[in-house]
């Protein structure tokens, strides 16, 4: 089943088109990789399908819900949550507190939560803040300040707060971004971990080894336009592919 599909995606700023009739789909359960050189419009097609930024022309839809022009909150109560490439922790709140904005934010202050009462609200977003920091493994450090975490550390607490948020599809930005080798590993061993467990993960990132290593299937973007869709080692084998990306020098 297509838990997420966008069709004709396009993302206009100005004159420039960052994202060109973008297709693609991510089923249930599965570990998809986007990939591109810098520049090809990963993090824009990402922005796009959480509500961070809207489209100029074509349509998502997420769990049978079009969520072409829902608003961030909506789309993560929806069930589809992602993390920043560049770390959104708040480093003078504690790594439990940093997890439970995140819970809250999807619990909300509505109707609904009001209905459950206060002690009931706030049991949900402890256990869930507690679940998610136990599933990456900082439930030892949840009174610590989130400054005082360690640049990897705070990746995973990035997760974490995805994570509260209890998705169906898990999307990451350049999880692997600033990791050396050891912590790499560790992070793909993880994520295959959660993907295994039963969540869709769908993970922009320019660690090749750790894309195909992982990775069921990889979408490639060039110049803002899909290239290529299919199986790593397919993708490895595609000229056009080895033309705009793997074939060039980039970090």
């Amino acid at each position: 089943m297509k838990l997420l599909e966008f069709n004709d995606l396009t993302r206009r700023f100005g004159g420039l088109t960052a994202v060109d009739q973008v297709s693609g789909h991510v089923a249930e359960g599965e570990l998809v990789g986007l990939i591109g050189p810098n520049g090809a419009g990963k993090t824009t097609l990402f922005n796009l399908l959480t509500g961070f930024v809207p489209a100029s022309a074509g349509t998502v839809h997420f769990n049978g819900h079009d969520i072409t022009r829902q608003a961030p909150h909506k789309v993560a109560r929806l069930g589809l949550s992602r993390t920043f490439q560049n770390l959104r922790v708040f480093p003078n709140m504690t790594v439990f507190d940093n997890t439970s904005v995140a819970a809250t934010g999807v619990i909300g202050h509505g109707l609904r939560a009001t209905l459950l009462g206060d002690r009931q609200r706030a049991r949900q977003i402890s256990e869930r803040s507690w679940q998610a920091l136990e599933r990456v493994g900082l439930a030892h450090l949840a009174d610590q300040l989130a400054a005082n975490l360690s640049y990897g550390q705070r990746k995973y607490l990035e997760i974490a707060r995805a994570l509260a948020m209890q998705p169906r599809l898990l999307v990451l930005d350049e999880p692997a971004a600033g990791l050396n080798d050891t912590e790499t590993a560790q992070l793909a061993a993880f994520i295959r971990q959660l993907n295994a467990d039963g969540l869709s993960v769908m993970l922009v990132e320019h660690d090749m080894n750790l894309v195909m290593s992982i990775c069921e299937r990889i979408m490639v973007l060039a110049s803002g336009r899909k290239i290529a869709d299919g199986q790593p080692a397919a993708i490895r084998s595609d000229a056009a592919v080895l033309e705009s990306y793997l074939g060039a020098d980039e970090p």
